[in-house]
C-alpha cells in the first residue's frame, strides 16, 4: 500500500508531515517504538531538506510517499527539485567532537543513519528521490 503526501517547504508544515507517517502506519501492526524512530528520523530528514535544500520556502514542494507491504521492510520517499544532500557523503563528526566542540549540526543525520537501514539517492527526470529503507517487525 502507497500513502502520498505532498508539503511546502516550510517548517511550520513538519507537524503535519509527523501526522501522516503516524496515520499511514498506525494500521499496519507496526509497534508504537518504531513508528517514533520513523517518525523522528523523516522529521530530521525533511527539515534539513526544507532548510537546506529550499532555504523553507513554502511555495517549493516536496513529496513523501511511504511504501508498505506486509513482511517486506518499508520504504519512504522524499521527491524534490531542489539542491541534493547526500548523507552519506556527509562525514558525520564523532560524538566526542560535536560535545567538545559545542557543535549544533550533526547529531541529526547521526540518529537518521543508527534509525534507518539503508539510504539512497537518484536523479530521475531532473528530480531527486531520496529513498529510506526500514526493516521493522509487523507484531
Amino acid at each position: 500500500m502507497n500513502y502520498k503526501f505532498k508539503v511546502g517547504c516550510s517548517i511550520e508544515n513538519l507537524k503535519g508531515v509527523r501526522d501522516f507517517i503516524r496515520s499511514s502506519l498506525k494500521n499496519h501492526n507496526i509497534s508504537e517504538l518504531e513508528i517514533s524512530e520513523i517518525v523522528l528520523a523523516l522529521d530530521e530528514m525533511c527539515s534539513n531538506l526544507m532548510i537546506h535544500a529550499h532555504q523553507c520556502n513554502p511555495d517549493d514542494l516536496f513529496e513523501l510517499i511511504i511504501s508498505v507491504e506486509k513482511n517486506h521492510p518499508l520504504v519512504f520517499e522524499l521527491i524534490d527539485d531542489g539542491t541534493v544532500f547526500d548523507i552519506n557523503e556527509f562525514n558525520t563528526p564523532a560524538l566526542d567532537n560535536i560535545v567538545h566542540e559545542k557543535r549544533k549540526g550533526g547529531l541529526g543525520i547521526r540518529l537518521v543513519k543508527s534509525i534507518m537501514d539503508k539510504i539512497e539517492y537518484q536523479k530521475t527526470g531532473g528530480r531527486n528521490i531520496c529513498r529510506l529503507v526500514k526493516t521493522v517487525h509487523f507484531i
